[in-house]
């Protein structure tokens, strides 16, 4: 743990995406801080395998199958949490998918469509089902994983750059719908994640992002630890935007290696 003053024991912390990657370094990250971590995802097999290999480890754990481009899915998923732990501190919107990486002429349809089903219609179902249970506690935290690409043009990522800006303005809008409320609604824009989503990046040599060296891309552990300190009463100045640890001010922020 980086920060040791950061104490999550009381936190049920619910995560998208929490298979592989990025989500399940974060459910393993989070866990060692003593939060309870839901972890959600398509594949009860892969969560099945995490959630054992967490509990080992001596953390508290439980999976429940979502597929959050369904919003009966997510409400379900949401539903079996609460039946699991009484209580979402915590929701870490990181499903994502990076399909199709061509260009937008060359783009299918279908698979460009899934990108906004799951980078945007995701984060907000999963907002919609999750936030009521906030309100009514007066208290939350909603990390959305977010990118760089929200603010970029990048070849090849017409997909990706245009759901996470989306995604970043709806959290924008949360925000100011509900910070007054006790909820801290916040982006996290990582950088580049050593993860499989990476190198499928760089198998596709299609822009600048592709062609970075893979010492350059930060271990998803870091993640976690940005999320972390995210949930931490350490980043209530940042509700409402997009927190970069791409910036050395950022991870330092953080407690990251510059």
């Amino acid at each position: 743990m980086l920060n040791p003053h950061i104490n999550l024991q009381s936190k049920t912390v619910l995560i998208t995406g929490a298979s592989q990657g990025i989500g399940l370094a974060t459910a393993k990250v989070l866990a060692g801080y003593g939060a309870t971590v839901v972890l959600a995802a398509r594949s009860i097999d892969k969560i099945h395998h995490a959630v054992a290999n967490i509990r080992q480890a001596g953390g508290a754990a439980h999976g429940v199958v979502c597929d959050v481009t369904d919003y009966l899915s997510v409400s379900a998923a949401v539903d079996a949490t609460l039946a699991h732990t009484g209580c979402i501190d915590v929701l870490v919107n990181n499903a994502g998918v990076i399909d199709p990486l061509t260009s937008l002429v060359d783009s299918d349809p279908a698979l460009w469509s899934h990108a906004v089903d799951v980078n945007l219609k995701g984060v907000y179902f999963s907002m919609r089902a999750v936030l009521p249970h906030m309100i009514k506690l007066g208290s939350g935290t909603v990390v959305n994983m977010s990118s760089g690409a929200a603010n970029s043009a990048l070849e090849g990522w017409s997909n990706y750059c245009s759901t996470k800006a989306a995604a970043k303005k709806v959290t924008e809008v949360a925000h100011a719908e509900v910070g007054a409320q006790g909820i801290k609604v916040i982006g996290l824009s990582p950088g580049t994640v050593a993860t499989d989503m990476m190198a499928k990046i760089r198998d596709a040599q299609i822009n600048a992002v592709s062609r970075l060296a893979w010492s350059s891309h930060i271990p998803p552990e870091w993640v976690g630890e940005g999320v972390a300190y995210l949930c931490s009463p350490d980043s209530d100045d940042l509700a409402g935007s997009d927190f970069s640890l791409k910036t050395p001010e950022g991870r330092a922020r953080v407690g990251l290696p510059a």
